[in-house]
């Protein structure tokens, strides 16, 4: 396996990729519709290229003991999926997916049947998956992998900055909706008027897309989600009035 950054970035990539297929059809069939799944908006999840990555690096190795390649996958990538929902929930203030009504879950963040899948995918890359994306990319000279790699990579960049400040804004609003709600200043209408003004004037809709794709985030704080639609009614309702009010102004000079 090369180790040069163009040519582990496109199996990055190809995995995520892999990876984000996978999601659409688990997360479509439980939902019973088409969902546009990951964090970010193209077709990527990066944590499945991240920990393809890790096992490439460190399980190649066992490649001749399918057992083991099966039993350190299965604990390699829970870890980083372990660690990955815990990095997410601090810094933006809430949990992206919760496991606690699975068996046999931790915390919640991971359970032993996502485990197993990830043990099963493990075997997967190492015996097949591995053999496939290098032949892809002999396919293509050093220069078009250096061309494709760095091209790839400001489109994910921008989408990773893009898709952070959507979702630290979405953060940002819960925590003002949260402190609504335990001050129960939201049933106030003068008080919420005046929190309006002062903290929310800006306030746009929450990301569709974003909550499409991760279920758990909007179940998780539907009180404060139903407080954001009462500040958005608010305000739709005081600028149709102002609206009214302007028309009848012009109309009766």
């Amino acid at each position: 396996m090369q180790m040069d950054f163009p040519y582990l970035f496109l199996v990055f990539m190809l995995y995520s990729f892999a990876g984000y297929i996978c999601e659409i059809v688990c997360s479509s069939i439980k939902q019973k519709k088409l969902v546009n799944r990951g964090f970010l908006c193209g077709p990527y999840c990066p944590i499945y290229g991240v920990g393809s990555l890790f096992i490439l690096f460190l399980l190649l190795r066992f490649k001749e003991d399918p057992v083991i390649v099966f039993v350190l996958g299965a604990i390699l990538t829970s870890a980083i999926e372990y660690i990955t929902s815990f990095v997410l929930e601090k810094i933006f203030h809430n949990k992206w997916w919760d496991y606690s009504d699975e068996k046999f879950n931790i915390h919640g963040r991971i359970f032993l049947f996502n485990s197993l899948l990830f043990g099963f995918g493990s075997l997967v890359i190492i015996y097949t998956g591995n053999e496939i994306v290098t032949k892809v990319l002999n396919c293509f000279s050093p220069l078009g992998i250096k061309i494709i790699a760095y091209g790839l990579l400001f489109i994910f960049l921008a989408d990773f900055i893009y898709s952070f400040m959507i979702a630290y804004n979405l953060r940002n609003r819960l925590i003002i909706c949260e402190e609504l709600k335990n001050e129960k200043l939201a049933k106030l209408p003068g008080m919420l008027e005046k929190i309006i003004r002062e903290k929310v004037e800006k306030f746009r809709r929450y990301p569709k897309r974003l909550l499409e794709a991760f279920p758990d985030l909007k179940n998780a704080n539907s009180k404060e989600f139903d407080i954001m639609k009462t500040i958005r009614d608010y305000k739709k309702e005081k600028n149709k009035e102002k609206g009214k009010k302007s028309n009848s102004k012009k109309r009766h000079p």
